[in-house]
């Protein structure tokens, strides 16, 4: 027999450190799976009209990676918190992004302290840029250029969830929860434990999470590939000083839109490639889409492959759902995070989402604990509607190209063009919210008033694109946009009341007052 001639994206993730391209061939299995709609339903949870009997902890949570963050803040306050882990509890090599501003709530919180943060953080640069193929092109300053080092900050949070009390269960992957009237019993590893609250932090591909949905189709796709390398410098003098937060450089290819980032890394350049699609089973796959980086990267960055020396390769099927937040299924589990469905259609959720949320979390479920609101409907307002979330499906469908579509090849491009230029006229106020994956309604009002003046013929190719069904669906969560940021301006220009209610109903209260806030994009911070 004859030895399969390996492809460019196999002869580089091959050897690199770690063996990426058996990892690449496990996801495209999966992605696979998904566009075929061969995914099995799990059947992780059970419900019994039994007691359970005394609880050991009052919070379990699966998923430690980013379940740190909300266990060491419920430990903390005084709660019994459990962390399951199927592995060992340690970032990977590849830093998060964020902003600056975003990370201030761990210090609020009193998770870190000020000099803890900053021994966290690995890189950072300025300025970015936001770029289109034959259009505009434009810098901000400030906006995911902090690179913070996951292995650090995770150790630190570790060392401070013991210390508050809480024990971490590494090795101990979660296997089933049983619900009961008073608590739910958990199998994970050789362990059964009880607690009144489990937390799902398993991510995207929770199986909770899934058995909730029941295997609902995805309603978006996103799909990344990249990697971290050295060598750009060569030929790229500002490879350590600035980055790219959203380019693109080719029009609509094989029924995509390409988009690009790049920024520094402690170690080398990180580069991205990601593409928002459907679900359907004629999509490429992972591999297809490596083949793709590899062929353009060069063009991009202006380098060739073989001045590089790669250290990373990373890549990503990350679904997401217009039933999102994810409502409870069950009393006594919540999802949070990636699992819930937290981030937006353009975002890719993870370390970022889940710290714009934290405060509001961590005051939820430590009240809801205090006051025994842990049956759906209570937990459901922890994960309720949020408008300024659900707007953005439009944005998605607009960068989408469907499969039997045929659209002028810029029109992507030309799209998003005329939209940020626009945002960039308006000034900070309105772009920076916008890139840090935040709507609000004066300022998403303003610029499609100002983009349909200034560029009708661009917005009204975009109508049959998107559709009329996503149209009218579009239109409903603009007017709860407008509703929620009505409502909260009112909150917060009326007399502080008095309220004697129960603590129950101030709970219910309380989390609608956080809805209107957040549902409104006005938790945001300049």
């Amino acid at each position: 027999m004859g030895v399969t001639e390996q492809g460019l994206t196999e002869q580089i993730l091959s050897q690199i450190p770690g063996n990426p391209w058996a990892g690449l061939q496990r996801a495209d299995g999966l992605w696979t799976a998904i566009r075929e709609g061969q995914r099995t339903i799990p059947s992780m949870v059970e419900t019994r009209a039994t007691a359970m009997g005394e609880p050991d902890w009052d919070v379990v949570i699966a998923g430690a990676t980013l379940g740190v963050v909300i266990g060491t803040a419920l430990a903390q306050r005084g709660w019994r918190v459990a962390l399951l882990e199927r592995g060992e509890l340690r970032g990977r090599e590849q830093e998060w992004n964020i902003s600056r501003k975003e990370l201030k709530v761990l210090v609020r919180l009193g998770l870190l302290t000020e000099d803890e943060l900053e021994g966290a953080i690995a890189s950072q640069y300025n300025p970015a840029r936001v770029a289109f193929h034959q259009g505009v092109e434009l810098w901000v300053e400030d906006v995911l250029n902090i690179g913070v080092d996951p292995v650090e900050l995770l150790d630190q949070l570790k060392g401070k969830f013991l210390i508050a009390g809480g024990q971490l269960l590494e090795h101990t992957p979660l296997k089933q929860a049983i619900v009961h009237q008073d608590g739910i019993t958990i199998q994970a590893g050789e362990k059964s434990l009880k607690t009144r609250l489990l937390l799902d932090m398993m991510g995207h591909f929770s199986p909770i999470a899934a058995q909730a949905r029941n295997g609902a189709q995805p309603d978006g796709i996103c799909l990344v590939v990249g990697t971290c390398a050295d060598g750009f410098e060569q030929n790229n003098p500002d490879a350590n000083r600035s980055g790219d937060l959203m380019a693109s450089f080719t029009p609509i290819r094989d029924q995509c839109q390409y988009f690009w980032e790049a920024f520094p890394a402690r170690d080398g350049r990180t580069t991205y490639l990601f593409t928002y699609i459907d679900a359907d089973s004629g999509r490429q796959s992972l591999e297809a889409l490596f083949d793709d980086y590899f062929d353009l990267l060069p063009e991009y960055q202006g380098v060739e492959l073989g001045q590089l020396n790669f250290k990373r390769a990373l890549f990503g099927v990350l679904p997401c759902y217009r039933k999102s937040p994810l409502k409870p299924g069950w009393d006594r589990i919540l999802q949070v995070g990636d699992s819930s469905g937290t981030q937006s259609p353009l975002s890719f959720g993870g370390f970022g989402a889940l710290l714009r949320h934290l405060q509001r979390l961590v005051d939820g479920l430590d009240e809801a604990l205090t006051v025994d609101c842990l049956d759906r409907k209570a937990l459901g307002l922890i994960n309720g509607y949020q408008p300024t979330i659900a707007v953005t499906w439009l944005f998605q469908r607009a960068m989408r190209v469907g499969l039997e579509q045929k659209l002028s090849p810029n029109q992507v491009n030309e799209m998003l063009s005329a939209v940020f230029r626009v945002m960039e006229a308006s000034g900070e106020k309105t772009l920076k919210p916008f890139l840090q994956d935040v709507v609000q309604f004066p300022a998403l009002a303003s610029t499609m008033l100002k983009t349909g003046l200034a560029s009708p013929l661009t917005v009204a190719k975009v109508l049959p694109q998107v559709g009329l069904p996503a149209l009218l669906r579009w239109t409903g969560h603009y007017a709860g946009l407008g509703g929620y940021s009505l409502l909260n301006a009112l909150r917060q220009g009326g007399a502080p009341v008095e309220l004697k209610l129960s603590p129950q109903t101030m709970f219910y209260l309380h989390r609608w007052q956080e809805l209107l806030e957040y549902g409104a994009g006005m938790d945001y911070e300049d």
